[in-house]
This record gives structure tokens, C-alpha cells and sequence, in this order.
């Protein structure tokens, strides 16, 4: 699993690849899936892959169960991250201001603006998903 990648995408990747293989003749195990699944997860699932091992049977654990789990954990280290990147933009105009400094005062006004805007769908989606 790459560290941009989602738990979702990297399931569908897995199950692409159980799927070919399936079809060249070779099927595999749900334990070998999932311990393949939690064998190729990225560091900042570590913590979460020694709960489910120690906590769990892996023999009898099935990949539906498993992705459900990682991606409540997935899900929980994101909404973390967004609530630390929060901020703030101000932005005061003057009349006394040259031509040059009204340039750099609509540019930095349009960097707000979208900063806004993105900040905006954030909220809108968290709202939707308490909802």
C-alpha cells in the first residue's frame, strides 16, 4: 500500500489480484488475505495491525471485517489531521495603496477566497457525515 493511497483503493487492488488469480487457477485463502493485508499496510497502521493480531483469531477472520476495521481507523487518523490544519486568513485593504500593492492585494484576496472555499466543503462534508 503506498501512503497516499486510500484503504479502500488498496483493498480494491487486492481483490483484483485474488481475482486474477483465481482465475489462472490459484485461490486464496481469506486468512491469507487478510495476512497479506496487514502485512503491506503503511506504518501509520502499525498500531492498529498489533491490536487486530493480538485482540483477534486472524484464522478466522474474514477481509470484510478486517477493511471495515481499518477504515474506521483510517477515518479517525484523518478527521485528527484535518482539525489540526485549521487557519485563519486576513486580509485588510487601504485606499493608499499603489497600483503595484493592489496586484499583490487581489492575488492574495483570490488565495483567500479559495482557501475559504475549500474550508467550506470541509465543514459541508463533516456535516454531512454526522448527519
Amino acid at each position: 500500500m503506498k501512503n497516499d493511497e486510500s484503504i479502500h483503493e488498496f483493498h480494491m487492488s487486492i481483490l483484483d489480484i485474488a481475482n486474477t488469480l483465481s482465475a489462472l487457477g490459484e485461490r486464496m485463502s481469506e486468512e491469507k488475505l487478510v495476512r497479506k493485508i496487514l502485512r503491506h499496510l503503511p506504518k501509520k497502521f502499525d498500531m492498529k495491525v498489533t491490536t487486530i493480531e493480538e485482540a483477534r483469531d486472524i484464522s478466522n477472520m474474514k477481509v470484510d471485517e478486517l477493511i471495515g476495521s481499518l477504515k474506521t481507523f483510517e477515518l479517525a487518523i484523518n478527521g485528527r489531521t484535518e482539525k489540526k490544519n485549521k487557519s485563519i486568513v486576513f486580509i485588510s485593504n487601504t485606499e493608499e495603496e499603489d497600483v503595484q500593492c493592489n496586484v499583490d492585494t487581489d492575488e492574495s484576496f483570490s488565495n483567500a477566497i479559495v482557501l475559504l472555499g475549500s474550508q467550506f466543503n470541509k465543514v459541508l462534508k463533516r456535516m454531512d457525515r454526522k448527519s
